[in-house]
């Protein structure tokens, strides 16, 4: 080797000495060295040189790739140079890393190295500097060896899933497709080679999905083509049985089932794809390969059992190259794509017809043979029981979902759910048909019983969000199955899941609340912690029952906190789906009287701030506790009881900000601050005595030292609302220094506006400024309402972030909605970074107006504009703002870079113009067309890809079926999609009328510069007004 190369042998192993001194000087050597231009082809001579330790030539490997990353391309993705790489050395790189990776010998893990290396080379130079690159690995694929094919199957995967385009793909998809099929029908070929050539396959199913969206009709008849050949051996692999163990050791499974195994997983994935890209293509298919499956479930599930269920055997294990072998991940793969068969019409439409032969459900077969399936695979395994027995957090996992992992257990819930949205409560008769001979049978294992009420659970749960009623005799018959469980003191687990039964049961079926004061017992006497912890969890459902006598709020508070005060806090701190359970257990408790919030005997606040302090860095703890706090405060708006719930909560949240220095963002000083802007939101009207004296030191000390948004802004909006509510205690307030409350409010929204706040934290201080400019008034502030209002306007030039920047506008549109005259005179006397402050303000109004949110603030707005424009004051008329989007006419594909070089232009405009143009944009969003529209694009969208006819399938309903008609308008708001608002319709179809018929601010001279779409709306408008108007003199 030459002298560079062997220097950085020796470089690269001091990389990975113990000793932290050499091996620092070893990553300075390697910096330097990088500016040599020998450098990148020294690390591949590195890694094809045998001689080398494997170890040094993967770390040189590891390096190259890196280094090709950054300096391959001659800019990075700003358009910086990166000291590029030179053409030769380029040429040399391709040469030597294409032939370490497609080599006939050498180390595995330094191949599969290489292949990445050259797969990052190809995602820069394929196919234009690299044309030969696909034939070379394709050739491979028919007589390479092994070795080179498994470095050509890699190298492959990684350009269709990176690296080839739409036009390239139509060229070579043919060539790639043919050439992997030929590998993976080869039974002379190891399986995870053949595994591998479907997982390539199924990369190039991905590609097609995202071609199809322009050439629909090519694409889905190629790969129609395409599976004349692959479906049959799709079918060949799903129905052939793994081999005989060589050890027959039941418990472990042998090495000779990892590469059938590997190779059935990739099957089973592809199919899942390719219903996924084209389900009308599978169609046809589909009830083999749901037979094929559920015989493959059956035939493998003793295996299972012995593996998992009844030893340990280690699962969820995937090779070097990332695929999965384990028995565990095949079952759960089939699992999944036997869901999703259940969905084909043919297949239920001949299972149906087998239920509808028999009569009955119970006598059906099929569902008999389907329940037991998804019991035995429903199962605690080995592993489950002994982390829950060491984790209990665990264990509610399931119940929560916070935290819980996706197994066969949770994916035979989903599987049955599905069953239930397709065949009602007749899926729970014939579940409960089996479970009831599991309880009949005394030599059935109680992890057969567990799982047949842990998939109870699971259906119930999910007819009760649905509103689907259980019978009640099906559910009196699951409770003399829960009073067995809970008789089966020698398996915990099994009584755990008898009390969570109990719990869901009771939503539904009042007379299961009856076991209340059981639960509430088992709580402090049970010995198993889970048995525990499944009783706190079943309480929220026997309260939120609506049948538990709200003379059982003490004892049910007075239990949890007796329970918790038997805890090590530390431990439950890391525990997310106990502290989620607590929360949610407590929430429901209150919320049986929230009178209990400001009692002296129940300690109801104190218990909830508690969990607050130890889960508060859980996002779902956190919002918990505030919106449980929300509504206390808003059912206690009245003086007397909101001086009372002050008088509780004011000691305990000032307390929580000591935490913690101020400057940090530790979580509960952020929850804290979002408690106390909830507090002062829905205070009483004045503030009680003493109020802002307790908050606002605390207060003061955040807004002046803080720098995190997510303490800031609630912050900001908390001293908002006390001068909303009671300005003058806000002012009669003095601080330790001897401050007046203005003068400290003046102090928070300086800093606020200063350049060392980002946008986004200081987005609640426009909303502060103005309330103190209305409340103190120019005689209270004198010269610094001027100085606020120009520093306003300062930061506005600047700003960059929507919610920002609205805060900001709502300064000047507030005000002028009192004094539009005294706005623009105040605006046009200050410079704003050597402009005027009319045309600064002016022009970020105009641009980010129709961006608003919040009906108030868009009202307001509106209003604003519109007697901004009534006045009709030269200097605004005289002010020129961006008007409409210049459209490009070309109909080339602009890249990002391109986008940076030439940016949207936009036409130059008066004011009044503008205004005007906003204005009838805030129409159409006011008369609810804009968000009419929206859907429907949104509709068209999601189906324009889509076949006329039906494809077969049951459609998966989208998240937004399960969202709730509050939340659903929630999403709108947060999502920025206006709903109708008349009120503001109302308010602006009279100012446009009344602008048109009385020519206001020269309204018609204005209306020629419209577009012929602004022109229609308006005639739109005042053809309503005739129609309204001869309606009302027929009348």
């Amino acid at each position: 080797m030459a002298s560079l190369e062997d220097q950085l042998v020796q470089v690269l192993a001091n990389t990975q000495v113990v000793e932290e001194g050499a091996r620092k000087q070893a990553e300075i050597d390697l910096k330097q060295a990088s500016t040599n231009p020998a450098y990148p082809v020294s690390l591949a001579n590195i890694a094809s040189h045998s001689s080398v330790a494997p170890a040094i030539r993967q770390q040189a490997l590891l390096i190259l790739r890196t280094f090709i990353d950054k300096h391959w391309s001659e800019r990075d993705s700003d358009g910086i140079p990166q000291n590029p790489i030179g053409d030769d050395a380029k040429a040399q790189l391709r040469s030597i890393l294409l032939e370490l990776a497609l080599g006939s010998g050498d180390q595995r893990l330094v191949k599969t190295s290489a292949c990445y290396a050259v797969s990052k080379i190809a995602s820069f130079d394929f196919p234009e500097q690299w044309p030969d690159l696909l034939p070379n690995l394709i050739n491979i694929c028919p007589n390479g060896t092994d070795i080179q094919l498994h470095g050509a199957l890699k190298i492959l995967s990684d350009i269709v899933d990176e690296s080839l385009s739409e036009e390239q793909f139509f060229n070579m998809a043919r060539s790639i497709i043919t050439a992997i099929y030929d590998v993976a029908l080869s039974e002379d070929r190891k399986p995870i080679l053949r595994a591998l050539a479907v997982s390539v396959f199924r990369g190039c199913f991905g590609l097609m999905e995202i071609v199809k969206e322009d050439h629909m009709t090519e694409v889905k008849t190629f790969a129609e083509t395409a599976l004349k050949g692959w479906l049959p051996f799709f079918e060949h692999v799903m129905t052939s049985r793994l081999p005989e163990s060589s050890t027959g050791n039941l418990a472990q499974q042998p090495d000779e089932w990892n590469g059938p195994i590997t190779l059935k997983l990739q099957v089973v994935k592809t199919l899942i794809k390719i219903k996924g890209v084209f389900p009308q293509l599978l169609l046809p298919q589909s009830t083999a390969f749901f037979r094929h499956t559920w015989d493959e479930l059956s035939h493998i599930q003793p295996s299972y059992q012995a593996q998992y269920i009844d030893s340990d055997d280690q699962g969820r294990l995937e090779d070097s190259d990332n695929l999965p072998y384990t028995l565990d991940f095949l079952v759960l793969e089939e699992l999944d794509f036997f869901n999703q068969c259940l969905r084909a019409t043919p297949i239920q439409k001949e299972l149906e017809a087998k239920i509808k032969e028999r009569g009955a459900i119970h006598a059906t077969p099929w569902v008999c043979d389907l329940m037991r399936l998804v019991i035995a695979y429903s199962h605690i395994t080995t592993e489950e029981e002994g982390l829950w027995d060491i984790d209990r957090s665990l264990y509610l996992a399931e119940e929560t979902s916070v935290s819980a992992n996706y197994t066969p257990r949770t994916a035979c819930g989903d599987l049955l759910i599905k069953l239930g949205e397709w065949l009602g409560v007749q899926a729970l008769e014939g579940l409960f048909a089996v479970t009831k001979g599991l309880f009949d049978d005394q030599g059935v294992q109680w992890k057969s019983q567990e799982a047949a009420l842990f998939l109870f659970n699971m259906l119930v749960s999910d007819f009760q969000d649905c509103d689907k009623p259980v019978g009640n005799d099906i559910a009196m018959a699951y409770l003399d199955l829960v009073s067995y469980a809970l008789s089966k003191d020698d398996q915990p687990l099994l009584k755990a899941r008898g009390y969570l039964v109990a719990g869901v049961l009771a939503q539904g079926y009042p007379p299961a609340a009856t076991l209340l004061d059981r639960t509430l017992e088992a709580i402090s006497k049970e010995e198993s912690e889970l048995v525990q912890v499944a009783c706190i969890k079943a309480i929220e459902g026997f309260i939120n029952s609506g049948a538990v006598p709200v003379e059982m709020q003490l004892p049910i508070i007075n239990c949890l906190s007796t329970w918790l005060g038997t805890q090590d806090m530390t431990e439950i701190e890391d525990a997310d789906d106990l502290l989620v359970t607590l929360t949610e257990t407590l929430r429901s408790a209150i919320n049986m009287n929230y009178r209990v919030a400001i009692s002296p005997d129940i300690q109801a606040l104190d218990l909830l701030f508690v969990l607050a302090k130890h889960g508060a860095q859980n996002f779902q703890v956190e919002m918990i506790v505030v919106e449980t706090f929300e509504t206390i405060v808003r059912t206690m708006r009245d003086p007397t009881s909101f001086s009372s719930l002050c008088a509780k909560v004011l000691p305990i949240l000032m307390k929580a900000f000591d935490v913690a220095d101020v400057t940090s963002d530790h979580p509960l000083i952020t929850m804290a601050a979002d408690i106390l802007v909830v507090l002062c939101e829905f205070a009483s009207e004045p503030l009680p005595e003493g109020f802002v004296a307790a908050t606002m030191p605390k207060l003061t000390q955040l807004l002046m030292a803080n720098n995190e948004g997510e303490v800031l802004r609630p912050a900001a909006e908390s001293a908002k609302y006390m001068l909303m509510y009671d300005h003058h205690q806000v002012f009669a307030w003095t601080d330790s220094n001897g401050r007046s409350g203005l003068e400290v409010c003046l102090h928070i929204i300086d800093r606020l506006l200063g350049p060392g706040i980002e946008d986004t934290a200081a987005s609640e201080v426009g909303g502060l400024a103005v309330e103190l400019v209305e409340k103190a008034g120019q005689e209270r502030l004198g010269p610094f309402m001027a100085k606020l209002l120009e520093a306003v306007a300062g930061r506005l030039a600047t700003a960059e972030a929507a919610p920002f920047i609205q805060s900001l506008i709502l300064v000047f549109a507030r005000l002028s909605l009192v004094g539009v005259q005294d706005v623009v005179e105040f605006l046009s006397q200050i410079q704003v970074n050597g402009s005027s402050g009319l045309e600064v303000v002016l022009g970020k109004w105009l641009e980010n107006s129709v961006n608003f949110a919040g009906y108030d603030e868009i009202r307001q707005n509106i209003i604003a504009l519109s007697k901004l424009y009534s006045l009709n004051d030269p200097r605004v008329v005289q002010t020129q703002v961006k008007g409409d989007l210049i459209v490009p006419q070309s109909d080339r594909i602009i890249t990002r870079s391109q986008a940076k070089k030439h940016p949207d232009q936009y036409t130059i405009i008066p004011a009044p113009l503008k205004i005007l143009k906003v204005l009838i944009e805030e129409l159409l969003s006011a008369s609810g067309q804009g968000q009419a529209a929206s859907m429907a694009a949104s509709a068209a969208a999601q189906f324009a890809d889509e076949d006329d006819e039906d494809d077969g399938w049951e459609d998966e309903p989208d998240q937004v079926d399960f969202i709730q008609k509050g939340d659903l308008m929630n999403y709108l708001e947060g999502s920025g999609m206006r709903r109708k608002d008349d009120e503001t319709q109302q308010y602006l179809s009279e100012f446009f009328l009344k602008a048109a018929r009385e020519n206001i601010a020269d309204f018609q001279n204005w209306y020629e510069s419209f577009t012929e779409e602004e022109k229609g709306k308006l005639n739109e408008l005042a053809i309503q007004q005739q129609q309204q108007q001869q309606q009302q003199q027929q009348g």
